[in-house]
């Protein structure tokens, strides 16, 4: 018997100050002294399964079932087309924290959770809480094969093979079956079982492992497949970073959607992301997105990486609430196919647009296990127990994404990251300039006016058609009704000969024998008969054109109809138009009086600069008027120094003192001004 799952919902404000206390007493993941022994560089081989035969399969489906595969199993199936970024995903490992299993870029933690990763692939017959956990003691490999397939015993046996001490069975053993097996959901059940194996847990190359086949048959039972994905997805990161080397076998793809997406700058949300109905992973299918770029490039961007070059929350995501503890653990505990491991998902509050403080992340480092040697099952059934009790915290929009105590917890944090430095300033590939929300709008504008027009040119076409063939049918009817008429004349005149006939054998009496009236009858009866019998097959026949024209005619009438809507709705594109058009004109019309209204300053400004330089001319021939003043009193003043001197020669020595104080002053204003003649 299943133990009941208890969730319990808490405040933002509450969630914070046990965080900050927990950390307080427990310290975080990695604690001062430790040294995490990373390579400086990683070499990650991230080769992927040949998905052509699964996307011919999907592709040869028809809606039907699709739509039963989408309900089963979700958006699983938009996994096979998506490109993976080799060059993107081998620069990502070498940002990987295994101590506290996230990405760090700079200074920026970034990981992908159960909330983005259940958000992007839509499974929505499953119970968020019901993880996977693996049986101590299973169904043997070959009896599930049997009991997915309907194949015998002995074709199972013959199938399952032995990869690199792994149990496996290929994937073109059951190619077959998802081709052509009777039943449809057995085909769609094995399609589904193909893409877990070959996609989202492709260890073994070309084949699907004995685990996930224990995963898969879980599934039926509600479980929820995030947190498997996860773990698989944090265990292979943390083994590659630690070692520095080996093959990523994670979910590469989900793994690319999501990191892309954290890059997906929308000015405004569209509407249609807040559908029930939207799909992630087709809308990122759509997108274009940076292709070409070196492994290089990549780890320049990432690691120049700022906040602001984020979109923290996916344009495809709004929870309210965030599973951020399970049981008496501090963070999140998961189990996955081949492994445990932890991870904190309030380490990346800010990716629901929260304001991040302070995570618990004690004992993180310590959280990664696998499922071989003694022990690992007591930390399974720890695991699953604590999943009885599931902690969410309320996620709470803030105008501040940081608290200031976290800003000052991440600079002093203990990293494991030893990426060396880049002299290479890459431009980040994810920037583009998004239009403004008016060209938005002109261009929305201009897409529905040229699908009315597309569909306008098509009813008309429609109605030209329609016309034509109730003008046929009118013809044909008209022809009909003609050679009915004619054949019920041909009837009468026929009653009338008859009638005729009648009364002459009446007036001549035995005109003939008895046998010869009889036989001669009878062919008049036979005659009449004939013409009766066509006269009744001409009538159906108009009877049916009759019906078939009125037939035509609702058509028609219909057509007409739609054609009225289509036209009441081209008269109120038009009518927007008109209305754009005068907003236009009203705008040109305020720009014209600006102008005008620019002019006329500009008219006036030369008016007074004229009237300005008028002005300073009359000062400037009053000032050469003063200086020529000055020039001719400055020599009279000379004049008066020279005769001055003279008149000193001239006077007696006795007189001359008593004058030479003045003639000395008339000298030196003399000299003063000499400089101005």
């Amino acid at each position: 018997m299943e133990e009941s799952i208890t969730q319990i919902i808490e405040k933002n404000a509450v969630v914070r100050d046990w965080s900050l206390k927990t950390q307080r007493e427990k310290g975080d993941s990695l604690v001062e002294g430790c040294v995490a022994n990373l390579p400086e560089h990683t070499t990650v081989n991230v080769r992927q399964n040949n998905l052509e035969d699964l996307v011919r399969v999907w592709n040869q489906w028809d809606s039907n079932t699709r739509g039963i595969f989408t309900e089963r199993y979700g958006d699983i199936a938009h996994l096979i087309t998506i490109r993976v970024d080799e060059q993107l995903i081998q620069a990502m490992v070498r940002f990987w924290d295994p101590a506290y299993q996230c990405f760090t870029f700079n200074q920026e933690d970034m990981t992908p959770t159960i909330e983005e990763y259940a958000a992007l692939l839509r499974i929505d017959n499953v119970q968020f809480g019901k993880i996977y956990v693996k049986e101590p003691k299973p169904l043997t490999f070959r009896k599930k094969i049997v009991r997915l397939t309907d194949m015998t015993d002995a074709w199972a046996e013959k199938q399952i093979k032995k990869k690199n001490e792994t149990v496996c069975i290929p994937w073109s053993s059951l190619r077959e079956s998802v081709l052509s097996h009777p039943d449809i959901l057995k085909r769609v059940n094995l399609f589904a079982l193909a893409i877990y194996g070959l996609v989202i847990f492709p260890r073994v190359l070309g084949h699907i492992e004995v685990a996930v086949f224990d995963f898969f048959e879980r599934l039926k039972q509600g479980v929820n497949p995030v947190p498997t994905i996860l773990v698989e997805t944090f265990r292979s990161l943390s083994t590659c970073r630690r070692v520095g080397k080996g093959r990523f076998i994670g979910c590469a793809q989900l793994l690319n959607v999501w990191i892309l997406s954290h890059f997906w700058k929308v000015e405004r949300t569209p509407f249609h992301m807040f559908s029930k109905t939207f799909a992630p992973l087709e809308a990122y299918l759509k997108k274009e997105w940076p292709k070409e770029i070196t492994e290089q490039h990549w780890v320049s961007v990432l690691q120049n990486l700022r906040a602001e070059d984020i979109t923290w929350r996916a344009p495809w995501i709004r929870p309210s609430v965030l599973l951020y503890k399970c049981g008496s653990q501090d963070w999140v505990p998961l189990l996955g196919l081949w492994g445990g491991i932890g991870y904190a998902p309030l380490l990346v509050q800010r990716q629901f647009s929260s304001r991040q403080f302070i995570p618990a992340t004690g004992g993180l480092v310590q959280s990664e296990f696998a499922f071989t040697g003694e022990g690992y099952m007591k930390k399974i059934r720890d695991t699953a127990k604590s999943w009885n009790e599931i902690h969410f915290m309320e996620l709470a929009l803030y105008a501040d994404t940081l608290t200031q105590d976290y800003d000052i917890w991440r600079k002093q944090r203990v990293s494991s990251q030893q990426i060396s430095s880049t002299n290479i300033t890459a431009q980040n590939p994810f920037l583009e300039e998004m239009p403004s929300e008016l060209e938005i709008a002109r261009q929305e504008f201009e897409r529905e006016k040229a699908k009315m027009s597309r569909d306008l040119s098509t009813i008309q076409e429609e109605n030209y058609q329609l016309k034509i063939e109730v003008q046929v049918e009118r013809s044909r009817t008209e022809k009909v009704q003609r050679e009915a008429e004619i054949v019920r004349n041909d009837l009468r005149d026929l009653h009338l000969e008859n009638k005729k006939l009648r009364n002459t054998i009446k007036n001549n009496g035995l005109g003939k024998s008895t046998a010869e009236w009889k036989e001669e009858i009878s062919n008049i009866k036979g005659g009449m008969e004939f013409w009766k019998g066509k006269a009744k097959k001409e009538e159906e026949k108009a009877a049916r054109a009759a019906i078939e024209l009125r037939r035509k005619n609702a058509e028609y009438e219909m057509v007409n109809a739609e054609f009225a809507n289509s036209q009441s709705e081209h008269q109120e594109l038009k009518r927007r138009v008109r209305d754009l058009e005068n907003m236009l004109q009203s705008r040109q019309q305020q720009l014209d009086n600006l102008l005008k209204a620019l002019e006329e300053k500009n008219d006036q400004y030369d008016r007074d600069m004229h009237a300005y330089e008028g002005t300073l001319q009359e000062r400037e021939m009053q000032l050469n008027f003063l200086i020529n003043e000055i020039r001719q009193a400055a020599m009279q003043v000379v004049q008066l120094s020279d005769e001055a001197e003279v008149l000193s020669c001239q006077f007696p020595p006795s007189q001359r003192s008593s004058i030479s104080e003045f003639l000395e002053q008339v000298k030196k204003q003399g000299n003063v001004a000499r400089k101005f003649v």
